[in-house]
């Protein structure tokens, strides 16, 4: 076992105390990798005030990028001293999900309080979504990373691990979007431009954005949004409408608020759907009229991880990127050290901040 600092949660609702753990060596089909950034995302949040409970004490964190500093035995596809890519995304390739090409819905239960993961004295340390990165070096699965070479920095790397594979996949896997359709986007917080990303990309003809603030909605255009929509108006989805001459053939939930889910079905063409991404807290609850669905032939679609075969779309995101059609770093809103983790996730929960980034060199 060796010693790594690590922001961990011991209570729900906490800061996060930044300590040293231990994190056993990489076993049977695992991948050490010493991480230079890690993303803070809304899930890592929702998890650590409880929201979803869990485990604890824990540590949180999955949207990294690093380098591999060891491998365990049947390692194949990356060696010691590569980049790569670090994602939640733990796939066995044998179960039902995995073998029909839906490997972020594998079936085969992974437990994290028996993960590689301790306190510093050998007590239980949860690893949050079989990735723990809000730490200096993680040991994942095999299937969790994907090697990526070129010019893309450490940070805007790690980005793609959770936000921007989520936006863009939600667009591109679960709507199925064809050039020239319409899309609404509410919510555009990181993983609501990265869906406005995946609708310019993906060839949309109007793109709408759904949003609380005038700010947001004007940097939703420079992603890619062709109009936006506050969503305090009275009836928002009518201005949406009558800025694409017609309903949406797809909305983009990314916000986990019972309102947006209540008014998304509003937003729709007959034969649209609705992509749910955005995740409230447990036991919350949203309402629709089925009869209105069933008669216009819509639908409600869950959309976890963008439906993403990452070794597949996360070479592909790289790429556009590299040709200047995926932005990433312009998500960056600021860069923190892991001991100021805290103050990190504050701004972040402001609703300011795209995307606030821990950097570890």
């Amino acid at each position: 076992m060796q010693k790594i600092k690590a922001a961990v949660c011991h209570e729900f609702g906490q800061p996060l105390v930044v300590e040293e753990v231990s994190l056993r060596a990489p076993e049977m089909g695992e991948v050490e990798v010493t991480l230079e950034a890690v993303a803070i995302c809304h899930s890592d949040i929702t998890f650590a005030e409880g929201g979803w409970g869990g485990s604890l004490p824990a540590v949180y964190g999955h949207e990294a990028a690093g380098r591999v500093s060891a491998v365990g035995a049947g390692v194949q596809g990356v060696s010691e001293g590569d980049t790569v890519i670090v994602t939640l995304i733990r796939a066995c390739g044998a179960c039902p999900s995995c073998s029909g090409g839906r490997p972020t819905g594998c079936e085969t239960p992974y437990d994290g309080d028996k993960g590689p993961l301790r306190t510093a004295d050998g007590g239980k340390l949860h690893q949050a979504m079989a990735c723990g990165a809000f730490a200096e070096k993680v040991v994942v699965d095999q299937s969790q990373v994907v090697k990526f070479t070129g010019d893309i920095p450490m940070e805007a790397a790690s980005l793609i691990a959770c936000g921007v594979i989520t936006g863009v996949g939600a667009v591109v896997n679960a709507a199925g979007l064809r050039a020239g359709q319409d899309v609404v986007v509410i919510g555009t917080g990181g993983v609501g431009l990265n869906a406005i990303q995946g609708a310019r990309i993906a060839g949309a003809r109007r793109i709408v954005a759904v949003d609380v603030s005038e700010e947001k909605l004007a940097i939703a255009k420079e992603f890619g949004a062709t109009d936006g929509v506050l969503a305090t108006e009275k009836k928002p989805w009518v201005k949406a409408m009558r800025a694409m001459g017609r309903g949406a053939d797809a909305v983009i939930v990314t916000v986990g608020a019972i309102p947006a889910y209540n008014d998304a079905p509003r937003y729709l063409a007959g034969g649209g759907k609705v992509i749910m991404v955005g995740m409230p807290h447990s036991g919350q609850e949203s309402s629709y009229e089925p009869v209105i669905l069933a008669a216009l032939g819509q639908g409600m679609q869950g959309s976890k991880m963008g439906d993403v075969v990452i070794k597949r779309d996360i070479p592909w995101m790289v790429d556009l990127y590299e040709q200047g059609r995926l932005k990433l770093d312009e998500l960056i809103s600021g860069r923190w050290s892991l001991d100021q983790i805290n103050e990190a996730i504050e701004d972040t929960k402001t609703g300011s901040a795209k995307r606030n980034v821990i950097h570890f060199r």
